[in-house]
């Protein structure tokens, strides 16, 4: 994989992951976000604020010191928006990880919950420690960039304390730099308002308000149908428990990323870690959402290797064999699946 290259095309995959039989490969454990621990069921049942969230793992083989892939979601479709781009990843890439923050998919949607980015970090923390994971491959897609930046900016406050070392990232469709965030009106600008909170629940009761919603939202490209299969289960995904309220919650994380610009600047991070986590970052030729953010990074991090894909900003729909070939590429060179040990 050269800098600035557009990906390969593996083989394609056959059929569609459901929802359904997305959210059962995986389980609903217990969480307490004080304390930011995964609970056993006895402590679960002692804890006031318990949480169940929901993570999918692929377990390692006989390595006893593995190197992981974590592969953290996209607003608002959460962990089921890797559903394509897992089935095409293979068995022998694992072991690997897929975080559901709280309030996505099967994970729990509690009302009047601080969610944000400082706390899907601890999340994605407290599995790492749960699970024993030791070093990792982190890959993001939208708005988990921020979670990621924020975890990158731990690993230099806290080196060597015995917390997981973050080895090779790969950022797909995020935000990188606040000053080149330009989301249209019709995504997070509208969600964050008295209108989208309207419209959400309109989304909650609605498969077909939320189909007519969704692709007014210029997720996808031009050139690109959604077909009617997977809006139904897309719209089945992002409704679970009730989970239409947290795309108006958790929508201001644009502004979030304004008011901490300089701690989540991936230029600032990078120049830190002087080539201790390698850099990779994916943009999409017609993302409406992050489209600046990889001319600002060809600039500002000439150190990143640069990946572009066609299409719009769901990458995870459109071109999910485009993805899952740089990620298998990437995590293989950094250690995860058959080839560990190389880059240790």
């Amino acid at each position: 994989m050269s800098r600035n290259k557009s990906a390969d095309v593996p083989p394609e995959g056959h059929g569609l992951v459901t929802a359904a039989e997305w959210f059962a490969g995986g389980e609903r454990i217990a969480y307490d976000p004080g304390s930011a621990r995964v609970l056993t069921e006895i402590e679960a049942a002692a804890t006031p604020g318990a949480l169940r969230v929901f993570e999918r793992v692929a377990a390692a083989g006989h390595d006893a010191d593995p190197v992981w892939l974590t592969l953290l979601p996209g607003f608002p479709d959460g962990s089921y928006g890797w559903a394509q781009v897992d089935r095409m990843l293979g068995d022998d890439l694992r072991p690997r990880l897929y975080v559901e923050p709280v309030g996505q998919g099967d994970s729990d949607k509690p009302r009047d919950y601080p969610y944000s980015t400082v706390e899907r970090a601890d999340l994605v923390e407290a599995l790492w420690r749960h699970h024993g994971v030791r070093r990792t491959v982190v890959v993001t897609f939208d708005y988990t960039s921020l979670a990621l930046l924020e975890l990158l900016r731990r690993q230099l406050e806290r080196a060597d304390d015995g917390r997981p070392i973050i080895a090779a990232v790969l950022m797909v469709n995020g935000g990188l730099f606040a000053d080149a965030q330009t989301h249209p009106w019709q995504g997070t600008p509208l969600l964050r308002s008295p209108l989208g909170a309207l419209a959400m629940r309109g989304w909650q009761r609605s498969q077909r308000g939320f189909e007519t919603g969704w692709k007014r939202a210029r997720v996808y490209s031009r050139g690109y149908r959604p077909a009617p299969a997977e809006l139904a289960e897309l719209w089945s995904a992002m409704t679970r428990r009730d989970g239409a309220a947290f795309l108006h919650n958790a929508a201001g994380f644009v502004g979030e990323h304004r008011r901490n610009a300089q701690r989540w600047d991936l230029a600032a991070i990078a120049r830190e870690l002087d080539g201790a986590v390698a850099l990779y970052v994916g943009g999409s030729e017609e993302d409406a959402y992050e489209h600046r953010q990889i001319p600002a990074a060809r600039e500002r991090v000439p150190q990143a290797e640069i990946l572009t894909f066609p299409g719009g900003h769901l990458t995870t729909s459109e071109h999910p064999d485009l993805l899952a070939a740089a990620i298998r590429e990437i995590a293989a060179r950094h250690g995860v699946g058959p080839q560990v040990g190389a880059h240790r």
